[in-house]
């Protein structure tokens, strides 16, 4: 069986070319291919073409505005993210976030904007053709059952970005074009908890860049739990910014990924104007465990992402108000 169908390729040179391509129906963007192509060639969607963005002149800029804000276009490569010498020093948890994406060939080029809208994952998802008609389809693609959590009319696959829960605490927005012009939205607004539709991005839309406002006064960390130590998506994955002004915890930002549809923010509120202590680290675990929702959708255990997820939260805010 052949299951990779006939589709167009188109490399416009400009973004308006580009929006007019992907407002096609069946047109799907494609970058460095990284998470796209093996999809493919498992038979994992049927695109009519395929909008190669590579030749987009600018796309993969990387700047510092006048106001000290960030700009990094969406086909920036993962790597030169990761090694810019401005980008470590001002937002650490961006290049951090970079830096430990999959190995180093895929980081040289991986890009921004397909870290970003990478596809969800699962067991029952990314498998060869054969496997999952053989195991029934499911509600994500082709199917009608989700076999995480049988009989429900939602799917559960899994978001395992890095980058996104970084962008996320840093503050940071998204540039995006379409048919009906540009518009700038929150990193957390792109994503939605549905894992078979889990971008906000219609029809025609791509990311073009994202903006990071001066990281002044807040240290940022992103940290992830693997099964190696390169290549693997993360397990669990937490980024946190913190502002401390002398014993009190001025702000304090964490966003967490791999544990459910989307990467999410955790409500934090509640521990701004306090101490960092147990009870404070306390606090923020309990948060984490109603923000995230680990289902069997890895081949690794729910209990140890679970665990993980809720360890990795108050280590590294601990670390960061220790200075490191």
């Amino acid at each position: 069986m052949n299951i990779l169908a006939d589709f167009r390729t188109q490399r416009p040179a400009t973004l308006a070319d580009a929006v007019s391509a992907l407002a096609a129906e069946g047109a799907v963007p494609l970058a460095a291919g990284t998470d796209l192509l093996p999809n493919l060639r498992r038979g994992l969607g049927q695109p009519a073409a395929l909008v190669d963005l590579t030749g987009v002149d600018g796309l993969g800029a990387i700047s510092i505005l006048a106001d000290g804000s960030l700009r990094i276009g969406a086909a920036a490569t993962l790597e030169a993210i990761a090694e810019h010498a401005l980008v470590r020093a001002n937002w650490p948890a961006l290049s951090q976030a970079a830096e430990v994406v999959a190995g180093p060939t895929h980081r040289a080029a991986a890009t921004l904007g397909g870290n970003l809208c990478q596809d969800t994952r699962c067991i029952f998802y990314n498998q060869s053709e054969w496997w999952r008609s053989a195991n029934g389809y499911c509600l994500k693609y082709q199917g009608d059952t989700c076999h995480v959590i049988v009989k429900n009319d939602r799917c559960y696959a899994t978001y395992h970005g890095d980058v996104a829960p970084a962008l996320m605490v840093l503050g940071a927005r998204v540039d995006i074009v379409g048919p009906a012009g540009r518009r700038g939205i929150a990193v957390e607004e792109l994503f939605r908890e549905d894992g078979a539709g889990h971008l906000s991005l219609e029809r025609g839309e791509l990311v073009a860049a994202v903006e990071l406002p001066p990281a002044s006064g807040w240290k940022t960390a992103y940290v992830k739990a693997r099964i190696r130590d390169a290549v693997d998506f993360p397990l669990a994955g937490v980024a946190v910014a913190l502002r401390r002004e002398g014993d009190r915890i001025a702000g304090l930002k964490v966003a967490i990924t791999g544990a459910n549809s989307a990467p999410l923010l955790v409500p934090t509120d509640e521990l701004v104007g306090g101490c960092w202590d147990a009870a404070a680290a306390g606090t923020l675990s309990q948060r984490v465990r109603r923000t995230s929702n680990v289902l069997k959708t890895t081949v690794t255990g729910v209990g140890y992402r679970r665990r993980a997820l809720l360890a990795l939260a108050p280590r590294t805010v601990d670390a960061l108000w220790q200075g490191g």
